[in-house]
This record gives structure tokens, C-alpha cells and sequence, in this order.
């Protein structure tokens, strides 16, 4: 659905979309086409008028593992390459937020980096007991333009959003349950994101939106105050010789 690419699995069940981050062998790890894809999956979303909820997931084990190494140093070397990548975070930030459809989040495994945010962008989620979030952002010499710690402040302390974010420190899922990053830890998250985005669907449909809407104002606002220097910050990080240091030792050099 919605001409995505393979990376992107997007399926309808009735008024439930179910998208599925399809790069299982990778740990769907983002890629330029995963990247691309969800920066025009979210308006599409709002614009499919059968809709009413979607959870959204990954295949395999993982949920996301955050940046494929090999495409953040394209995203080092490629100045075409970084500026579409920037704008398309911020289409992915932004759509997420505006997204009139609720999206119920079914976290099946780690969640890090872009995957950290799309899970603190999401209006449920479930998150399996084995799993956890990280945003190592810093550790590889970048800036989280549109990674949780843009959303975090939102969700948890201050002075909590800080450690994970200046650190890059993992968070179990239960410790994210205690900080509010997440609303269940469950055996089976998908399971349970179905059966919850199903509820929704069976409400009444301007109240459910519109009362989303009321919600997302607050975060849309927060996000508009720090989106354009986060995505600027992020941008000049990509050229940092940190970056370049840290992604030549992953990528043994690529």
C-alpha cells in the first residue's frame, strides 16, 4: 500500500493499517530507501480515509537498530545525499506528529536511533520484556535532530531525557515503562497493539482525531522550538572529524 518500498511493509486489516519496518536481515536498520519511505509514509497515512488506527512494528528480531553504518558514512561523504536525509527527518518528525491516524507502537525488539524516535513519536506502545530503546546519537559524533531526546522532555524528566541522551545509555523496557517512555511491557507487543488500535477503531471517529489533534498541539509546538536547530546542528555533525573517526572504525574504513 501507499507505493512504499520494500523496506516498508504497509498492511490493511479492515480500518487498521499495520506497517511493518521490513529489513529483517539488518535488524531494520535505516537505509536511504527505509528513510525515504517513512518520510512519505506518515501524509499518506492521514490521507488513506478508511484508516482509523495502525500499529506500527518490525520485522524479525529487532524493531529498528537505528542507522545502517554503511549508509551514515554515504550520509558523511554525499552532501545531495545529507540534505535530503535532513529534510526528509524533519517530514518524518512533522508527519508523525500531524498524523490525524492514532499509531499504536509494537515494539518486538531494540528500538535505536530513527526507531527510538519513531517510538517516542507513537501515541501507545507496547514493548516486548526482552526489548529496549537507545538513542547513541553522541556516540557516533552526531546530533539527535530526530532522535528521542527531541521528544524525551515530553515524556520523562529533564534530567532523565539527559542522561539517556548524553550518554546514549541503553533503557530496558521496564525502565522505560517507570520513566514514561512507554505504556506496557508485554510478552507479545503486537498482539497487544492490534487489540488496542482495534478499540480505537471502534470509537467514534471526530472525537478520537480531534481529540489526538488537542494532544499533538502540545508536542508540535515543543518539536517546532528545536527542530530547525537540531536538524542544522545535525546536519554540520555529519561533516565533524568525530564522526568520521567513529563511522571509519565501524565500517573498517568504507
Amino acid at each position: 500500500m501507499y507505493d512504499m518500498p520494500p523496506e516498508i511493509d504497509v498492511r490493511a486489516d479492515g480500518p487498521l493499517r499495520i506497517i511493518t519496518l521490513n529489513r529483517p536481515d539488518a535488524l531494520n536498520a535505516v537505509d536511504d530507501a527505509l528513510h525515504t519511505g517513512l518520510a512519505r509514509l506518515w501524509p499518506r497515512l492521514a490521507e488513506d480515509h478508511d484508516a482509523r488506527a495502525a500499529v506500527l512494528t518490525g520485522a524479525g528480531k529487532a524493531f529498528s537498530a537505528g542507522g545502517d553504518f554503511t549508509y551514515l558514512a554515504e550520509l558523511g561523504r554525499d552532501t545531495v545525499l545529507r540534505e535530503k536525509t535532513i529534510a526528509h527527518g524533519r517530514d518524518i518528525v512533522l508527519g508523525m506528529a500531524r498524523c490525524r491516524v492514532p499509531v499504536v507502537a509494537a515494539v518486538n525488539g531494540p528500538a535505536v536511533g530513527l526507531g527510538c524516535s519513531l517510538v517516542s513519536l507513537s501515541d501507545i506502545v507496547y514493548i516486548a520484556e526482552t526489548a529496549y530503546l537507545a538513542d547513541p546519537h553522541v556516540q557516533v559524533g552526531l546530533v539527535a535532530a530526530d532522535g528521542g531526546p527531541l521528544t524525551w522532555p515530553l515524556h520523562t524528566s529533564l534530567l532523565l531525557a539527559k542522561e539517556y541522551a548524553l550518554t546514549g545509555a541503553r533503557i530496558p523496557a521496564e525502565r522505560a515503562r517507570e520513566m514514561g517512555l512507554v505504556n506496557h511491557v508485554v510478552a507479545d507487543p503486537l498482539a497487544e497493539a492490534l487489540a488496542c488500535a482495534k478499540r480505537i477503531a471502534e470509537m467514534p471517529r471526530q472525537a478520537v482525531e480531534a481529540t489526538k489533534r488537542v494532544l499533538n498541539i502540545q508536542l508540535e509546538k515543543s518539536v517546532a522550538a528545536t527542530l530547525d536547530y537540531a536538524t542544522t546542528a545535525e546536519y554540520q555533525s555529519f561533516q565533524t572529524d568525530d564522526f568520521h573517526a567513529t563511522i571509519a572504525k565501524l565500517t573498517g574504513g568504507k
